[in-house]
Formats: C-alpha cells, sequence, structure tokens
C-alpha cells in the first residue's frame, strides 16, 4: 500500500517531502496505545509504530483487532525479539503468528529482523497480503559499517524479501552519518524504499535530514526521553524545531559545531528565522569530535555554513581557507562559511560584537553616556583564554579598556596577554584581586553551565568590587554568577545579550538576508 501524503499545511508552511514521520508507541496496555495513537495523530504523526512487545499482556486475536480497528493513522506493527534489542522473550512461532495476524487483519507495514527473516517467509508460505509492506530490518547498536559493508547489508536485506529495506547503526562519530546518507541516496537511485538511521546524539542528523536523501521515513517520540532508539526527537521538535515538512533535495544544511552542543538554542533562533524568510535552509545540532575530519566528510556545498562554539573556535581557524583580519587577530573564529563558487571555507568571529555590544549597552543602562566607548579606560577581567575569551579580550582592548585574563592554568592566560597585553592570573588569584573598583567582569567558560548550574568561577565576596559582571553562559539565563553579582550590586548582562549580538551577522552570511533583529529578539524573550 502507498501511504498518501498530502501536500497540506501543518502549522509551518506547506509539505515540500513525501518523508514520513513514524511514531514509536510503547505501552503496557492496548487501551494505552490506543490513547497515544491519537495523540500521534493530534501532534502531527503521519504513521504509528505499534511496539506489541512493550504490552504487558497480549492476546493477539483481540488486541490486534482492536488495535485495528481504533487505530486513526496507518500502521507498522513490531514485535521485537530480545535478541535484537526489544522486550519479547518467547519462542518464535508465536511471534511470527501473532505478526501474520497483523497482515491478515490489515496492517500497512510489518517489521521483521534480517536474522530472522528467512524464517519468517518459510512459515508464511507465500501468504501475504498485497497490502502489507514487510519492512525488514537490521540492528548495529555498536557501531556503523564501512560503505561497503553497508551496501552488502542492504543486498542481503533486500535478498530477504524486503519491500522496504530498513537499518540502524549507531555514531561513533558524527562523519559515520556520511555513509548512511551515501547508501540512502544510492537506494533512491534504484528506487529501493529505504529507512537508515544512526543512533545515538552523533547521528541526529540522519533522522532529521532524511527527506533530503530520500528517506521512506524517519521516528519521532511524543515525549522527550521515551524513545525506542537513542537519539531520537520528538514529532514537536522534527515539526517545529527542524522544520521538517519543509526539507526537500535542494534544502540547505547548517549548524551548530561544538562538544557539548545539545543546549545550544541556535536551531530555535536560525530555523525560525529561515521559515519566517521563505529561506530553504535547516540548522542542526552537530556533536563533533574531530573538527578537520567533519569538514573533510561534509565537503559539499549542501552543507553550507556553521557556527562554532566550545572547544572548537581555535581548531576551526586553523582548517579555513580564509579568515577575517579580525578573526586571525583575535586567534578563533566561530562562524564558518563554505564559499559556493570554489567550495573553500572562510571563517569569521562575531562573538566578540555580539559580548562588547552588549556590555556596553549595560554600562550606558547604568549611566554611562558620551561618544566614547564606556568601556575606555575600564579593568577588564576576562574568565578563560579559549576563543571567546580571546575575542573579549580583544574586543574590550580595541574600545580601550584595560585587559586582565584569568585562566585555570595560569600558562595560558599569558599565552593570550603576551599576544594582546594585559596581565594574566590563575582563576584562584581573583578571589583576592581587586586594585580598583567599577571594574567589568566577562566569564567565557562554561562553568555554570547546565547541568553544572550550582558552579561558579569567583566567590560571591569578589563580585562586590566590579560594576557589571557579564556570563557568555546563557543556560541557564541567570547562573550562579550572575546571581550572586545581582546580590552584591552589581550591573549583570546575561549570555543571551551576546548570543542574539553574534547571530545578526552569522545569519546574513548564512542567507545574505538581513538579520530580522527583532525576531531574535522575540524568540529569546521567553529564554
Amino acid at each position: 500500500m502507498e501511504i498518501a501524503v498530502e501536500s497540506m499545511a501543518s502549522g509551518v508552511g506547506m509539505r515540500k517531502n513525501q518523508t514520513l514521520i513514524c511514531a514509536p508507541l510503547m505501552a503496557d496496555t492496548v487501551d494505552q496505545v490506543v490513547n497515544l495513537m491519537h495523540k500521534s495523530k493530534a501532534t502531527g504523526a503521519d504513521i504509528v509504530e505499534i511496539r506489541l512487545d512493550h504490552l504487558k499482556s497480549f492476546d493477539p486475536q483481540s488486541d490486534i483487532q482492536k488495535l485495528m480497528k481504533e487505530c486513526p493513522l496507518p500502521t507498522l506493527f513490531t514485535y521485537r525479539p530480545i535478541w535484537e534489542g526489544g522486550q519479547y522473550d518467547g519462542d518464535e512461532n508465536t511471534r511470527f503468528n501473532a505478526l501474520q495476524l497483523c497482515m491478515k487483519l490489515g496492517a500497512d507495514h510489518i517489521d521483521i529482523e534480517l536474522k530472522a527473516a528467512h524464517e519468517f517467509n518459510k512459515f508464511l508460505n507465500g501468504d501475504k497480503p498485497e497490502k502489507c509492506k514487510v519492512i525488514v530490518s537490521s540492528h548495529n547498536y555498536d557501531s556503523t559499517p564501512s560503505s561497503e559493508e553497508l551496501g552488502n547489508l542492504v543486498a542481503r536485506i533486500q535478498a530477504a524479501g524486503a519491500d522496504i529495506v530498513k537499518f540502524a547503526t549507531t555514531a561513533v562519530d558524527i562523519t559515520d552519518v556520511a555513509r548512511v546518507f551515501q547508501i540512502t541516496v544510492h537506494c533512491q537511485s534504484f528506487q529501493v524504499p529505504i529507512i537508515a538511521m544512526v543512533m545515538g546524539e552523533r547521528g541526529l542528523m540522519s533522522r532529521i535530514l532524511c527527506p533530503k536523501f530520500g528517506g521512506y521515513l524517519t521516528f519521532g517520540t511524543l515525549e522527550a526521553g521515551k524513545v525506542s532508539a537513542p537519539g531520537q526527537p520528538t514529532i514537536e521538535q522534527l515539526l517545529n524545531l527542524y522544520n521538517f515538512r519543509l526539507i526537500d533535495s535542494d534544502t540547505k544544511v547548517f549548524g551548530i559545531i561544538g562538544k557539548p552542543v545539545s543546549h545550544s538554542k541556535s536551531p530555535k533562533l536560525y530555523n525560525r528565522a529561515f521559515r519566517e524568510d521563505g529561506f530553504n535552509g535547516v540548522f542542526l545540532h552537530l556533536l563533533v569530535d574531530d573538527l578537520p575530519k567533519f569538514f573533510d566528510t561534509y565537503s559539499s556545498p549542501d552543507f553550507s555554513g556553521f557556527s562554532c562554539t566550545i572547544p572548537h573556535k581555535e581548531v576551526a581557524l586553523s582548517r579555513c581557507d580564509e579568515v577575517d583580519p579580525v578573526a586571525k587577530s583575535i586567534g578563533a573564529v566561530n562562524c564558518v562559511i563554505r564559499r559556493p563558487n570554489d567550495g573553500k571555507l572562510f571563517g569569521c568571529n562575531t562573538d566578540y560584537i555580539g559580548a562588547i555590544s552588549a556590555i556596553e549597552d549595560g554600562l550606558r543602562e547604568n549611566g554611562a553616556s558620551g561618544p566614547v566607548s564606556p568601556l575606555a579606560g575600564k579593568l577588564f577581567v576576562v574568565i578563560g583564554a579559549g576563543g571567546a575569551g580571546k575575542a573579549l579580550a580583544y574586543g574590550a582592548k580595541e574600545k580601550g579598556a584595560r585587559v586582565v585574563i584569568a585562566n585555570r592554568t595560569y600558562e595560558r592566560a599569558k599565552e593570550l596577554t603576551d599576544i594582546i597585553g594585559g596581565q594574566a592570573l590563575s582563576l584562584a588569584d581573583l578571589e583576592s584581586f581587586h586594585p580598583e573598583s567599577g571594574m567589568i567582569l566577562a566569564n567565557t567558560t562554561s562553568i555554570g553551565m547546565q547541568p553544572k548550574i550550582e558552579e561558579t568561577p569567583v566567590p560571591k565576596e569578589a563580585l562586590k568590587h566590579y560594576e557589571l559582571v557579564f556570563d557568555a553562559v546563557y543556560t541557564p539565563k541567570i547562573t550562579r554568577l550572575l546571581g550572586e553579582a545581582q546580590e552584591v550590586g552589581a550591573k549583570i548582562v546575561t549570555g543571551v545579550e551576546m548570543f542574539i549580538g553574534q547571530a545578526y551577522e552569522q545569519y546574513e552570511r548564512f542567507t545574505g538576508l538581513p538579520a530580522p533583529k527583532q525576531l531574535f529578539k522575540e524568540i529569546m524573550g521567553d529564554h
């Protein structure tokens, strides 16, 4: 059966692809599954996967009939055994009987594991309803095999009588996903329907970009965390965060490269703006371990631009073919563009603009005025000597501030002050460092970021010597550092202001369109 996918509005514009969103339903009772079916339809799923192996009690004849009768969406029945990552621990004959019954009672799809497909075909003995499509599946919970091995796997799945090929591998590195995209495109060229997923956070891209490469379906959960395989996004995220319905073969791919990266609000910002501007792009979380390997693997013009965060800003600079002079002076880039004409990588730094502007605005709100920067002459203490620390130190110095760099390792701070001038301290020195009052403090490290929100780089008592305290961390918005600074009377500037400020230029470089500044502020207003 071909599942009809209407070209319809989904709350985020018209549908531009035929890839289905499948909600995996796992519950103890049939009534709970029925409830989840209706919730799936209301949430925007196209099809439901009914995981029979999760039912605590199961009477195939009556339960399958009820599930078929009550289901408002097309169905996929799976009865996954323990040996393939499921819950079923009984004999194969009982399992095969239940799956055959699903087929006879009108299931649109059933899933059978490659390891069991030969025996299942013998069991069916050719008695297969035309309507039901058989998905033959293989799951690798350890790694993603080579392209050659994946090609052989697909051939074995096809030889096992699959109407639809399905395999799921595990991402050890984000570059593993590229091999799965290649196989998906290859299958598409031969009109072989394929479901190809890469599990784990490093494989997230495989679940979101499958419409671009022609995948048959992706899995989206009803609730965060309630997954049938590692790394599944929610339906709500697919539809409203990643604009899944709008992704097609021409969609340009952008993303935030970091480690960690799942906390980033960049996809929320850029994808909403892409949608409102009618720009055909998608912005992803990209958990990257090895940046040079990532750039070498995803070298197609379709991978058009990247934001870089901790710990990749300095390595990114070394991998760019051309670097903006300011970024070169700072020694770090936070934005990389792949030039469409020659594929070369151009790097720039928008961190310092976003942070320095936000700090200047904070000082003006505190009463500073005049034509020169309110930072001129101020003692500006930067915590951290990484990419963001370098950017802020550079920006503060450009504005006439006197710069102090404090870092966990004094040597790293000294390396930076040797380049840009100023004083180097170890982080421990800050507790007793107060040569004057009215100083500026800027934390550029991840200290205090979720989940370690109890951490702070500077004791509360030391904060009373600062006029203004800035924290580049924006999850949470008010970190312990900012909360304590507020309590001792300092003006605070959150990482959200820097985040919005640095995003303006990046958006314009990504799209060639003016940054929707008001929209960015609205999106982050509820953060």
